[in-house]
Formats: C-alpha cells, structure tokens, sequence
C-alpha cells in the first residue's frame, strides 16, 4: 500500500510502498478514505517524540482516519465489514499510521461510527483536534459569560475550541493577527469573536477586554506561562503542550496539562455536532495522499485550520 512514512527522524516525510498492515485481536482493519496533518504528526517527523515512544521503521505517520471497515480480528464485536468508521490511532508506538491507504486501529478506544450528514474528508480531520479541543474546555470548565483566552485559535485545535466555547456562552477572546488570520477565526461562529494581537502587546490587549483577569486559558500556542499571567486570581489554564503547575508557582491559578483521550463517547459527541452543522471542521485545504509531503510543508508554513489527505 501507499503510505506517508519515514525511515527515521529527524527527516522529511515521503509517500513509499509498504506492507498492508494485518488486523490483530481486537483490532479492525480500515481502508482509509481520509485522514488529516496534526502538530504530533510533525512532532514525530522532527524527531521530537525519542525516548518518549518506540519508533517502528519504516514509520508510517497519522493519527487521524475515516474509512469503510475492511476486515476484522480476532474477538472484535459491535463492528462489522462495510461499516463506516472514524477516529484516532491511539497506540502505545509509533509506526502503523493513518496517512496510509490501510490502517488497524483497536476497538478499545480511538474509533467510533460516522453519523449519516458527516462526510468522510472532515470526519478525518475530526479526533485528534477535537478531542483535544473539547478536553481542554471541560479542564477550564467556563460558566456561562466567563471569559476564555485561547491562544492558538487559528490552528486546528483552536478552530474547534474557539465555536465550542462560543456554544457554551463563554465570551471567547482569541489569538489571530489582522487580516486572513483575524477572518478566519471570526468566521468560525455567528457569535462575537473578540481577537487580540499575539505580535502586540497581547497583556494590554487583553487587559482592555477583561481588565480583571480573564476566568480561564487553552494554551495551544504560545508561552504558557505569560499567559496564565493574564488570569484573574483563581483562574485555570489548559495546556496541551506541556504547561505544568510548577511553571506558575506562586500564581493562585490552576494548570490541567491535557492528553487528549479519543474514547468513543467524546468520538461520538463530536461526530454527532458536526453531523448536524453545530460544529464545523475547519479543513482549509485537502490533498491527495501523494501530496501528503506538500500538506506538512504547508502545515510547518503555519496554515490556517485542518489540512485533510485524501487517501483513496
């Protein structure tokens, strides 16, 4: 099959002929329809990911799918060939991805069905970043009118965050330079987007908006702990890139470091917003799997929202 993969890292990613992986006990074999670029998938290619999980080469790459069941192994129940699945490749290594024609992926967590309505190219672009997005929102926890800073809401997590917290009333302050960037994010939902300028003087631009302190924080970007500064007095941030409480000693704030967990009753939720139009994944540009190369360029060029691979 082909596949986006790499023979070691740090290096560029390149589309090769590999073996068709075989499902396991447990596991279901998916014929991958599409699938999506994310920040672990560039981590992984940079080299930044050794020592922390097993590298096994040749490594194909990609935690997003969405495809059409292909076979099933041994002990799987509750699926069956032809069904129409979607989710993320949750392995303890790194090796047998989803930027590939075939992936297995257990039944155990990180699959889920597609709801009719949702089509299969944004389906793959869905559970890495929105179940990212949607753990860093309930870390925060924001009530009805309080006020949540997301920094990072151009990016494909961000996107998400920033309609899923305009859904929960939440007055959303997001991280967007003027122009395409600043569109882009105020396009995202019919409610007010208030931006600030993250190559400003991004305290005073927030100062203005909640001049007490904003309730809550996602740290998708930027230094965590200058932003946890912008906090009221009791305030939390959610960090998926590594912000622990140790970096705001001192502070009366809150740090939940968050690793997404694409179980299948979060997959579901997702699926099932997207599916009725409350929730819109924000694929900005799709690739054939033979230009895959050229989608991780363009992500590492800082692109706006989710870049899809068609993979079939």
């Amino acid at each position: 099959m082909r596949a986006l993969t790499l023979d070691s890292v740090p290096a560029t990613p390149a589309v090769t002929e590999v073996d068709t992986p075989r499902p396991g006990a447990g596991e279901l074999l998916v014929r991958v329809a599409a699938s999506s670029v994310n920040g672990f998938d560039a981590s992984t290619a940079a080299g930044y990911l050794q020592g922390m999980m097993e590298h096994r080469f040749p490594l194909v790459l990609g935690k997003d799918f969405a495809g059409t069941v292909e076979a099933l192994g041994e002990g799987v129940d509750g699926f069956a060939v032809g069904n129409a699945v979607f989710g993320v490749v949750a392995k303890q290594f790194l090796g047998t991805g989803s930027l590939a024609q075939y992936v297995t992926v257990s039944t155990a967590i990180g699959v889920a069905p597609i709801p009719d309505g949702l089509k299969a190219e944004d389906a793959g672009a869905l559970g890495l970043a929105g179940t990212a997005a949607l753990d860093s929102l309930n870390a925060v926890s924001p009530a009805g009118g309080e006020t949540v800073l997301i920094s990072g809401a151009t990016g494909g997590v961000g996107a998400l965050a920033v309609q899923l917290a305009a859904a929960r009333g939440a007055k959303v302050i997001a991280t967007a330079r003027p122009g395409a960037e600043a569109d882009f994010v105020t396009g995202l939902t019919k409610e007010q987007v208030h931006l600030v300028d993250f190559t400003g003087d991004l305290q005073a631009q927030v100062r203005e908006i909640a001049p007490d302190g904003v309730d809550a924080v996602l740290h998708l970007a930027g230094d965590g702990a200058q932003l946890a500064c912008l906090l009221r007095p009791g305030g939390k941030i959610a960090s998926t890139i590594g912000l622990t409480q140790d970096a705001v000693e001192g502070r009366d704030v809150t740090v939940h470091t968050v690793w997404a967990d694409p179980n299948s009753q979060t997959l579901t939720a997702l699926a099932e917003q997207a599916a009725s139009g409350a929730l819109r994944v924000p694929v900005t540009a799709t690739y054939p799997l033979e230009q895959a190369p050229e989608a991780f360029a363009a992500f590492g060029a800082g692109a706006l929202g989710k870049l899809a691979v068609a993979c079939s």
